[in-house]
């Protein structure tokens, strides 16, 4: 079985609040967003990585377990993680609402827009 380091993946630490977590979550979903990376294929699954760990770390009964046992502790409770693109959307689909807001305003600049998300 693969081990899948979450904390590493979002770049926090393990004693990490959850509004660090979802900042760090928000800054990569950001960065490796389909919309942004249309036709990236490394970038869709960087964006499934991300979001798998998100889930995880952002649950506090999903995090005990992985903190406790890991990976296989998760997966040997029923946990299956994202099958598509689309279970992503469906299961944060209030932090992509903001995002896509974002991505349509013309008038911000990348960064200021990117600022704006990561401080919501």
């Amino acid at each position: 079985m693969v081990y899948k380091d979450y904390y590493n993946i979002l770049g926090v630490s393990r004693d990490a609040t959850q509004e660090e977590i979802k900042r760090a979550y928000r800054r990569l979903a950001l960065k490796y967003h389909p919309d942004r990376n249309p036709g990236n294929k490394e970038a869709e699954e960087k964006f499934k990585e991300i979001s798998e760990a998100y889930e995880v770390l952002s649950d506090p009964e999903k995090r005990a377990i992985y903190d406790a046992y890991g990976y296989s502790g998760l997966k040997s409770s029923g946990y299956r993680g994202f099958e598509d693109i689309s279970d992503i959307f469906k299961t944060f689909s209030d932090i992509f609402e903001e995002l896509i807001f974002l991505l349509k305003k013309k008038s911000i600049p990348d960064q200021e827009m990117e600022l704006i998300f990561l401080m919501r």
